[in-house]
This record gives structure tokens, C-alpha cells and sequence, in this order.
């Protein structure tokens, strides 16, 4: 199994942070160079407890798609997704907030197993690492760009 775990440092509210890390339109604006789409389950708004999601996506040049179930959930601090159904043989994300001073902490703990025996664990080690690693880095990005927005609006 692989790991990646980012941290990012949001000058934004906990719920706003938190909230924006669960709204489907939001995940689509941040993976518009893999053209995510969201096409079963949960399509709008934010996704909550025990509710899934099925995306559709361009990576590596093919459309893949990949279904998330919601498997745990406490606004504003924690949810995890887990994959039910795509290319990877597992996937676990926990998302996990902590606020001080302002500040928000971001952490994603992302752990995800590859198929394909000797050859998956090759592609793992040279190219999809890196490439979750900065598809992640990415979307945390739109992420903070957008709560810190809103942050100064209010």
C-alpha cells in the first residue's frame, strides 16, 4: 500500500474549508486538466455520510472512471472516502481538518494499492506517485485559493 500525505494551511474558517472539500462543482473546478466529471450519485452540491459519487475522468490519455461511498463523517474536522469501484485495487482518503488562529490545517492522508502485480507496483514507483502527489497538491490549491477568497470577503 502507498501513502501520501499532504498538509495545507488555509487563512479560512474550518466549515469553509471543510465545505469546500466536499462540494462536487468545486472538485470539478480543481481537476479541469483531467476533466473530471461527475456522473452518478451525488452531481451537485456536497456530498455527506453514506452517499457516493462516480466520476469520470481523462488520466494517462484514457477515460477512467472511479466511485467513492462517504464511510465516515464529523463536520467540520473529518470524512473519509473509499473507493467501491475503479482501476486502483484499493483507496482510502481521509480529509482531516484543525483550525488555530484562523488558520486552517488541511490534511489529506491518501492510501491506495495498485493491480497488476509487479507491473502496477513499477508504474507506482516511477509515475503515479508523483502524479496523485500533484493531482492532490492541485486541487488542495484551488481549494485554499477559494476558502482564502471568501475568507476576505466576510
Amino acid at each position: 500500500m502507498t501513502t501520501i500525505k499532504l498538509s495545507t494551511h488555509i487563512k479560512a474558517p474550518i466549515l469553509t474549508v471543510f465545505d469546500l472539500s466536499r462540494d462536487i462543482s468545486e472538485h470539478e473546478a480543481s481537476t479541469k486538466n483531467s476533466r473530471e466529471k461527475a456522473i452518478a450519485g451525488v452531481t451537485s452540491g456536497k456530498i455527506s455520510l453514506g452517499e457516493t459519487v462516480t466520476w469520470r475522468a481523462k488520466h494517462f490519455g484514457f477515460y477512467l472512471t472511479h466511485t467513492s461511498l462517504i464511510t465516515a463523517f464529523e463536520s467540520p474536522t473529518y470524512f473519509v472516502d473509499e473507493m467501491t469501484k475503479g482501476v486502483f485495487k484499493s483507496l482510502h482518503h481521509e480529509h482531516i481538518f484543525k483550525e488555530a488562529d484562523g488558520v486552517t490545517e488541511m490534511i489529506d492522508i491518501f492510501k491506495y494499492e495498485v493491480p497488476y502485480s509487479i507491473f502496477g507496483k513499477l508504474f507506482n514507483y516511477f509515475i503515479l506517485k508523483s502524479y496523485l502527489t500533484k493531482f492532490l497538491f492541485e486541487r488542495n490549491k484551488h481549494i485554499k485559493q477559494k476558502a482564502e477568497f471568501l475568507a476576505l470577503k466576510d
